[in-house]
């Protein structure tokens, strides 16, 4: 590795970030690829049951693949640590700890998954037309689990050794075999979202082995040896600073099941409408997701190295980033939704619907930026016990309660219902900057 392109101690702050963070925001847009692709084919060339089978599934998925993410952050942030701290024969242990620990949670949901696929999606209130297709495709995504799960360990790894291109490249790959899987099995044999939820699984399985081909290949700082493998006191560290972010990012998944619940509700032309609008956002949200990723990496090895003030320069760089961006992408997503939606169905009444919910979510794309840096930054700290009170706050007591009371209103709006993510976030800035003032207390003192 070299060191000049992974030292984030030294050098030009947004010179090494903006580098870093580009092909974790590559590898984000390609994952997200997979669902829109997924949506696009099934939506042309599929049945409107099977557009929200996909959408109502997809959900499910996501809050397991997103779960997963944040849990593997832990790792992301101790190999980042331990290089800041020149601690480099450490991440042997912690990565055979977090392979055994992860083999055991990834065995756990294929059981639940596969298990209670029907009762999932009846929760999820997928309409009756779409209840067997959203079952299958639930059913068939749990069983390669353990695919998805393993993508993200290697991923978790990959950026905790200051690498985010290799990522990328797996995913990439990936992502043209669920193109080309997709386009074989919907378009062609014609399997709806049964074909889609195949070739999701397919491409995953070919990111994991593309992986860990490339991981074996490098020339790495350490070892791995057959004695690592166990629960050992490195995993158990990593998994204390992952279990909080996985817990909120669970709730806050939970609130996206329980919104698409509430739409579902509206019919089915609003739940495939909702569906769509959600690949939208799903890809407006890249650039604060990947600031977010990238700033727990450069703020810890640079707390690891002792460089505080550095740590904060990169948090309010990062915000800087993400506002530009954030500004330009609200503009086209607020005016130009129905463009990006029609791109999913030809259905005027699902493109509408989806531009509906898109107007009231546009907001979130600007004030994402400021809260996704602030939350890196505290990942980057092992604060992450703060992270999920926050974020259950923003879920349980301000996202979720504004929107069931506007889905249950006479003439329900989804424009309304969309609003309720922006207000969420703009209450945890508010909640962020004073912990932060309180957090540095110390030092404004001195």
């Amino acid at each position: 590795m070299s060191d000049t392109r992974t030292d984030f101690t030294k050098g030009s702050i947004l010179g090494k970030l903006i580098p870093f963070m580009i092909p974790i925001l590559g590898a984000l847009v390609l994952q997200a690829a997979y669902g829109a692709v997924d949506l696009l084919v099934v939506g042309r060339f599929g049945t409107t049951e099977g557009l929200s089978a996909v959408s109502t599934g997809s959900q499910v998925l996501n809050l397991v693949t997103f779960v997963i993410t944040q849990f593997a952050m832990g790792i992301t942030v101790l190999i980042a640590r331990y290089i800041g701290e020149k601690r480099q024969s450490d991440i042997g242990a912690l990565i055979a700890g977090s392979i055994v620990a992860f083999a055991i949670i990834s065995a756990v949901l294929f059981v639940v998954i596969i298990s209670f696929a029907g009762p999932i999606s009846r929760l999820m209130q997928a309409p009756k037309e779409a209840l067997q297709l959203t079952t299958s495709y639930v059913r068939i995504c749990g069983a390669g689990i353990f695919f998805i799960v393993a993508y993200n360990l290697l991923a978790a790894i990959f950026r905790g050794l200051g690498d985010s291109r290799s990522p990328l490249v797996f995913v990439a790959v990936a992502c043209v075999v669920n193109i080309v899987g997709d386009l074989v099995l919907v378009a062609g044999f014609r399997l709806d979202a049964a074909g889609a939820a195949i070739a999701t699984v397919l491409a995953q399985a070919v990111s994991v082995v593309l992986a860990v081909l490339l991981l074996f290949k490098r020339n790495l700082p350490f070892k791995v040896t057959k004695k690592d493998f166990h629960i050992n006191a490195h995993c158990k560290r990593a998994l204390k600073i992952g279990l909080p972010l996985a817990l909120q990012e669970c709730l806050t998944q939970l609130s996206f099941l329980a919104l698409c619940a509430f739409v579902n509700k509206l019919g089915l032309e609003a739940s495939s409408g909702y569906g769509v609008a959600c690949k939208v956002v799903n890809f407006a949200m890249l650039v604060p997701s990947s600031l977010m990723q990238s700033m727990a990496s450069f703020v810890s090895q640079n707390v690891g190295a002792g460089n505080e003030k550095r740590a904060k320069k990169s948090m309010f760089t990062g915000i800087g980033v993400g506002l530009g961006i954030g500004c330009i992408v609200f503009l086209f997503v607020f005016f130009k939704g129905d463009l990006l939606t029609g791109l999913f169905s030809p259905n005027a009444k699902v493109v509408q619907n989806g531009f509906d919910y898109l107007r009231g979510f546009a907001p979130e794309t600007i004030v994402t930026a400021v809260l996704f840096s602030m939350i890196g930054y505290f990942n980057g700290h092992d604060k992450t016990v703060w992270v999920m009170i926050q974020g259950v706050v923003q879920t349980l007591f301000v996202r979720l309660p504004l929107a069931y009371i506007m889905s249950i209103q006479p003439n329900a709006s989804l424009t309304m219902i969309g609003l309720a993510a922006p207000i969420s976030t703009a209450v945890g800035i508010v909640l962020n900057v004073s912990f932060y003032l309180w957090y540095n207390r110390g030092e404004r003192k001195e």
